[in-house]
């Protein structure tokens, strides 16, 4: 069992007088977390999958839910985003059961944060989780062993099943793709043409490093940008992909309103494109880092809460920095290289308008820029 950092946070909200709401993309192990915090203690399990437990939970007077939790000291509510109006429902048992310690897990963000944000302000805790972090990896199977898996963590990534299925890897992303991916999107969001969505999302997957057009995208899949910009959402909403922006403040010629996408997971992102082969056979090695890297440094600040603004820059005559964080008052900049004998230098304009630190980062000292040590 690979320990998860938001378990000792977790573990010390219990009882502070908060609703404790845990959400990610399905199959990250969001249920697995919670029954691990809550295994020595007696609580009330319901699956919102549960079709009974959604009829007992869907607009509940007080008296039902009395009777529904007993004596029960702690309720956990899995796949909650499944239950009408469960927002409703949190602030009745979060207000008339004021000693009972109420958890809510939901695989589609989306849709449990539009049901719970307004009825539980200032009433919840919220958390999310990712795929197992490389830092999370690292403590559980030690230094050695996590480099040396790192070039299959790259093709393969760090979902729970994956890790734990060796020599099934591809078998296990290709199940999550087909029978997990799509399934909050598709059920609430009123997708008219998932053809398209999988198509958006392809086109993503090659584009990974590079700045998106949403026009260029429609053109491949036959929709307008609109429509492109719509999915894109969606997919950021439900935990896929996410975006980096662009940085500009004082250069006339920096890129302005452009956007990178990176995906949560490696292993999702070559599911989704089917290579699987290994490093010395890809010819996307540049980008398999980039996006291991940007993903790992959003788990490191968001698991450790070192709040910055994140972004990338790029000029119009093609200078560019692959990631800046600016936090505090000061600028970091970052370039990526898998080799590391790479010779990079910081573009002079940058340098001379924002004084940043820049530093360099490949496979022989990127432990420091994802981990939190």
């Amino acid at each position: 069992m690979i320990e998860r950092i938001l378990k000792k946070r977790i573990t010390d909200q219990l009882f502070r007088g908060k609703t404790i709401i845990l959400i990610g993309a399905r199959q990250v192990g969001k249920t697995t977390l919670i029954r691990e915090i809550l295994q020595e203690r007696d609580f009330l399990f319901l699956d919102g999958d549960d079709p009974l437990v959604r009829q007992q939970l869907t607009n509940p007077n007080t008296k039902q839910i009395e009777t529904l939790i007993g004596t029960s000291a702690i309720v956990f509510i899995d796949e909650a985003q499944r239950i009408e109006n469960i927002g409703i429902t949190a602030k009745i048992i979060h207000d008339q059961f004021p000693k009972v310690q109420l958890i809510l897990s939901g695989s589609s963000a989306f849709e449990l944060r539009n049901q719970t944000n307004e009825p539980l302000t200032g009433r919840k805790f919220e958390y999310f989780l990712y795929p197992i972090s490389y830092e999370e990896y690292e403590q559980s199977e030690g230094y050695l062993d996590a480099i040396r898996d790192l070039e299959t963590r790259l093709i393969f990534g760090f979902y729970p099943d994956v890790i734990n299925q060796r020599g099934e890897e591809r078998g296990v992303l290709n199940e999550i793709t087909q029978s997990y991916l799509f399934k909050d999107i598709l059920s609430f969001a009123n997708i008219k043409k998932p053809e398209v969505l999988e198509k958006i999302l392809q086109a993503l997957a090659f584009q990974v490093g590079s700045e998106v057009s949403y026009n260029e995208i429609g053109q491949l899949t036959g929709v307008d940008k609109n429509t492109v910009s719509n999915y894109i959402h969606l997919l950021e909403l439900s935990c896929i992909v996410y975006p980096l922006t662009s940085f500009s403040r004082n250069l006339r010629n920096e890129i302005k309103t452009n956007r990178k996408i990176y995906f949560y997971d490696n292993g999702i992102r070559n599911a989704i494109i089917q290579n699987f082969n290994p490093l010395e056979l890809r010819n996307d090695v540049g980008a398999l880092w980039e996006n291991f890297l940007v993903t790992e440094r959003l788990k490191r600040n968001h698991y450790h809460r070192k709040y910055c603004n994140t972004y990338f820059w790029r000029t119009k005559q093609q200078q560019e920095i692959d990631y800046l964080e600016e936090g505090d008052g000061k600028i970091s900049a970052f370039e990526f290289k898998w080799n590391a004998n790479a010779k990079v230098k910081i573009p002079s304009a940058f340098a001379e308008a924002y004084n940043p630190d820049f530093q360099i980062i490949s496979k022989d000292n990127f432990r420091e820029f994802v981990c939190f040590f």
